[in-house]
């Protein structure tokens, strides 16, 4: 068997939920990704996270995500990776540069969370609408359910979430915990943001409050 059926027989087991297929696989084809994403990391974006930041989510979002490759053979399969890496590398630009400018609507405000509204504050973030009619009784309703989402979700995930977006935490404070730079940081947090609107929209009659 040659190198290229060799791949092709991972990337079967893979596909069939063989963990170590998919190490092997992600193995031999990451660099080639990593080789495409080291050219578009220039310039101050070079303060704030590398290559290996990018590869490290893009890795985590193949092991979540491969139910969703669907063909193409290992060069499709490098060709999704490499979109995968892209996507982050690109969340993690326009969260760099938002910083700078920082707008109200792109994170639960300070007053929102002394006010004990950063579940729903987030909930609403994220795009949900509601029509109970106890604000009160939202707040709880969206507390319950992201804590039962954060839960699922992967730790670096939900603890980007409860410190950044929940807590309030600098992002530079949330690096630290989780040993990360600022753009890797950013680039968990718009997965996990993805992850959020994917259960709010399976649990679409749940939210029914409007303010």
């Amino acid at each position: 068997m040659d190198e290229q059926d060799n791949l092709e027989a991972l990337l079967a087991k893979a596909r069939g939920g063989d963990r170590t297929a998919l190490m092997g696989l992600l193995e031999h084809c990451g660099p080639r990704v990593r080789e495409r994403i080291v050219p578009k990391i220039g310039g101050w974006l070079q303060a704030h996270l590398d290559a290996d930041d990018v590869m490290q989510v893009t890795y985590l979002e193949v092991v979540l995500r491969l139910d969703r490759f669907t063909s193409g053979g290992v060069s499709g399969f490098i060709a999704w990776v490499t979109r995968l890496a892209e996507n982050n590398l690109i969340d993690a630009v326009r969260s760099l540069e938002a910083s700078k400018r920082p707008s109200p609507r792109k994170r639960v405000s300070q007053a929102r969370r002394a006010g004990g509204e950063s579940y729903l504050g987030l909930v609403e973030m994220l795009g949900a609408t509601y029509t109970t009619p106890s604000r009160d009784a939202a707040k709880q309703e969206a507390k319950s359910f992201l804590e039962i989402a954060l839960d699922k979700l992967p730790p670096d995930y939900a603890k980007v979430i409860r410190m950044y977006d929940l807590k309030g935490c600098p992002i530079e404070e949330v690096g630290e915990a989780l040993g990360r730079s600022r753009g890797a940081v950013y680039m968990l947090r718009a997965r996990a943001h993805e992850r959020l609107r994917e259960a709010i929209g399976t649990e679409s009659q749940f939210f029914s409050y409007s303010p």
